[in-house]
């Protein structure tokens, strides 16, 4: 918690102070009260005809409450407002740290898990904050403050305080062993709640076209009794504290009351003013101490929780991201140029080598293609390009320098991505089309007309109500598969990059959409290197070179006619597709 604490800005370090001092002057008006009513008691038990006296006391009193009020107002509102700045800024940090991860730190941490750390543990510490600025800060002083005003009392008052106090402490400790180990786990079996809603949310449709909504609702029953019976315990738990509380508060102004009634009948009658007047000082004070412990008492019950979140929250933090960028510029004499060196890579948490040694280079203008059965590696192979992951063994190089050389933006820059599963964002055509183009924000209507037209999607766009303006809903759910994939080909085209990269790509499309967008980009990238991942041997079949992997090891590379011939490998998943007639003539 105090590493996060530390971040506070100058401004909110500044209204911390105010609070501070507000708080101190608040616990002085309200410690002043008792002394006023000490006096009242006094002046009606001694003198006849001053109620002129009385009622100056009495607005004194008034004048305190009122100060205390606006005080605690002032304080209140601050408390608030650094809270709310606190939160801000913070998610803005773990929104930033979380971009610069790559996959492998979004693995190591899980979607849902990085969605509670931004949401429900910075709202745990944002609470912590509110409360915790205006309790955590006051009532060690009001108990303090009220414990040295009533030691000079009366011994046996001060003892029977004293008592109350030990009572009420041992009673907190001894809740913050119980519970703290168990909200640690209250937020990770938060994170598996929002973990199976995540995927029962995005996998409706295979739910029910299965109707698994009953294996479902027991799935997510599990999680949800786990956390609920977790937060029982723990709600249970301080639901003692409470009654603990009431019970020694009354039990404390009995027990004055009652040592006082013996006092005061032993006293004589000089005295007996004077000890019925302390007793009532004496019975203030107390509740004051007895109603500190009680909102440090609150401070506990969510002080655990808040911790906890802290330290998840440093978690994402202090990681360093394993892919660090470089300081090229990207400047080079080289232009379109990618070339694996000796290049072998396994996954951070695997024991086997997923690609070993694969070497190949693929020059400006020329069109490369990766091919082979499910989980020879190709789409691993394709994402060491942009640094989603990098190589764990040997060099890449893109325009003759090595892409762990390159600053992140400049390595981006060269590259127009197509992702296996097009990804659709929240807005228009225009505005997912326009995605990251050259640094604006927005592309004209005229360069995104050109991208959509090249990647076939022209047809079905202008059929959208508002053409070019339609929206587009989160995750392209609003349109089919072929056409986010078409629409994701013409961000890539927009981009105008040196390199482009189409991870299985065209897999949605019929076979006549996918020749014809071949054909039209084959013009358009002309001068540019593409990187074709595909299952489809009609889309790769005219590449410049076509490299055959099987089990992560590049067994042949060439082109078509030449594999047909060469790799046994190639050959077979050729005549899987086509017959050999079509082989033939292609």
């Amino acid at each position: 918690m105090s590493k996060l604490l530390q971040k506070l800005n100058k401004k909110d370090v500044f209204f911390m102070l105010i609070c501070f001092c507000l708080i101190v002057f608040q616990v002085w008006l309200e410690l002043k009260l008792p002394d006023y009513m000490s006096n009242i008691t006094r002046l009606v038990q001694t003198t006849t005809n001053n109620m002129g006296e009385i009622l100056i006391q009495g607005g004194y009193m008034m004048m305190c409450a009122l100060a205390s009020l606006i005080s605690a107002i002032i304080v209140g509102y601050f408390a608030s407002k650094i809270a709310a700045d606190f939160s801000l800024n913070l998610r803005s940090r773990i929104f930033r740290k979380v971009e610069d991860f790559s996959m492998a730190e979004i693995k190591k941490f899980q979607t849902s898990s990085l969605i509670t750390r931004t949401t429900n543990d910075v709202t745990q510490i944002e609470m912590f904050i509110a409360m915790g600025l205006q309790l955590l800060i006051r009532a060690p002083i009001m108990a303090i403050w009220a414990v040295t005003k009533i030691l000079n009392k009366n011994l046996e008052w001060s003892i029977l305080t004293g008592v109350g106090v030990v009572i009420l402490l041992t009673t907190v400790i001894t809740l913050m062993i119980i519970v703290l180990p168990r909200f640690t786990k209250v937020q990770k079996l938060t994170d598996k709640v929002n973990g199976v809603t995540r995927e029962n949310l995005t996998g409706i449709r295979v739910i029910r076209a299965f109707n698994a909504e009953k294996f479902e609702e027991d799935r997510f029953a599990e999680v949800n009794d786990d956390l609920t019976k977790t937060q029982m315990f723990n709600q249970k738990c301080f639901a003692i504290m409470q009654p603990i509380m009431n019970i020694v508060m009354h039990f404390l102004s009995l027990g004055i009351y009652f040592i006082g009634a013996f006092l005061i009948s032993a006293a004589s009658m000089a005295d007996k003013i004077s000890l019925f007047s302390n007793m009532i000082v004496f019975t203030s004070y107390g509740m004051q101490v007895i109603m500190s412990f009680l909102m440090l008492a609150m401070i506990f019950m969510i002080w655990p929780r808040a911790q906890v979140s802290a330290r998840r929250i440093n978690e994402v933090l202090e990681e360093e991201p394993s892919i660090t960028s470089g300081n090229f510029d990207g400047d080079t004499k080289e232009i379109g140029t990618v070339e694996f060196k000796n290049v072998s890579f396994k996954y951070p948490d695997a024991d086997e080598y997923l690609l070993k040694n694969i070497s190949f280079k693929v020059n400006k203008g020329e069109t490369i293609a990766f091919i082979g059965s499910t989980g020879s590696g190709k789409s691993s192979l394709i994402n060491l390009v942009p640094r989603f992951y990098d190589a764990t063994d040997g060099e890449i190089l893109v325009d003759g320098v090595n892409v762990k050389d390159y600053k992140l933006e400049a390595l981006h820059n060269k590259i127009g991505y197509v992702p296996q599963k097009a990804v659709m964002f929240t807005g228009s055509v225009i505005d997912n089309v326009s995605y990251g183009f050259n640094g604006r924000k927005k592309a004209s209507l005229k360069e995104v007309k050109k991208a959509i037209e090249i990647a076939q999607g022209k047809e079905f766009v202008e059929k959208m109500d508002k053409k070019y303006e339609s929206h587009i809903a989160r995750g392209g759910t609003n349109v089919s598969g072929g056409q986010k994939q078409r629409l994701a080909i013409a961000r890539a085209i927009a981009r105008n990059p040196e390199i482009y990269i189409f991870d299985d790509s065209f897999s949605a499309l019929d076979y006549k959409t996918d020749l014809t967008l071949r054909k039209e980009l084959k013009k358009h990238t002309k001068d540019a290197t593409s990187m074709i991942v595909a299952q489809r041997i009609g889309t790769i079949i005219n590449a410049d070179k076509i490299v055959v992997l099987d089990k992560g090891e590049c067994v042949g590379i060439g082109r078509h006619k030449d594999l047909l011939k060469s790799c046994e490998v190639y050959k077979e998943i050729a005549l899987s597709q086509l017959s050999k007639e079509e082989l033939e003539h292609a």
